[in-house]
């Protein structure tokens, strides 16, 4: 895992220094990623260790944020939470703040693993970005697209996709594959190395939308084993 000092064939992931920034920089020149690098005030872990949640995906409202019982750097972590989310849909965005353990993955995937620990690309009909932020817990980790193979694209794969839809590859299994999001999924090629999101920078990142001027943004959700802490993310 690369840490965010990026080495400078990372040229796709431009650092911002504000949120006005973030929002306002225009997607170009191949540059996919605007990362707002931050230092966040605040014990996030006690607002997580507050919360209490034991497993699945809990989203978490701004009344249970300010109903905990915290110390004062508890409550400063709170006031971030509470400002991003108001930032944010200032802008017009409809941010989610989930306190987790673990998504659901694909136990038995027919031939493409769908769920967000297979490194992927979002999608929207119309232009939209997406915005995240680990707050505490494992970051978000992505991919340069120069790194990555779509995995429909792999021969073998797209038999056994072919095989799955049961017909020629033309513009109906091309369908197939939208409708199922095996065209979002990606596979590392051999010595890729993902970077790391980082703990506390709000990211926005290039998803797949007709018309797009820059490839989307290719990432994952990190790993999770037993034992570790609750991932406290925005997203939206």
């Amino acid at each position: 895992m690369i840490p965010l000092n990026l080495p400078p064939a990372y040229s796709r992931i431009k650092r911002v220094s504000s949120f006005q920034e973030l929002v306002g920089t225009p997607f170009a020149d191949g540059v996919n990623a605007l990362c707002w690098e931050r230092t966040l005030p605040g014990d996030f872990g006690e607002v997580v260790q507050r919360l209490g949640v034991s497993e699945g995906v809990t989203p978490i409202d701004e009344a249970q944020l300010l109903a905990l019982t915290v110390s004062a750097v508890g409550r400063a972590a709170i006031k971030v939470l509470l400002e991003d989310q108001h930032l944010l849909r200032e802008h017009g965005a409809a941010p989610v703040l989930n306190c987790f353990l673990g998504y659901p993955r694909d136990e038995d995937p027919e031939v493409v693993p769908t769920d967000v620990y297979s490194f992927h690309a979002d999608s929207a009909p119309v232009e939209a970005d997406t915005y995240l932020c680990t707050y505490h817990g494992a970051a978000s980790e992505g991919l340069c697209n120069e790194d990555a193979q779509r995995r429909a694209d792999i021969p073998a794969t797209r038999a056994e996709l072919l095989k799955l839809f049961g017909g020629e590859d033309g513009d109906e299994f091309r369908e197939f594959l939208k409708d199922n999001c095996y065209d979002l999924h990606y596979t590392a090629a051999q010595g890729a190395r993902p970077f790391s999101f980082g703990v506390g920078n709000l990211w926005r990142i290039a998803t797949e939308w007709p018309g797009c001027p820059v490839p989307p943004c290719i990432h994952r959700a990190p790993a999770t084993f037993p034992g570790q802490s609750p991932r406290l993310l925005l997203i939206c």
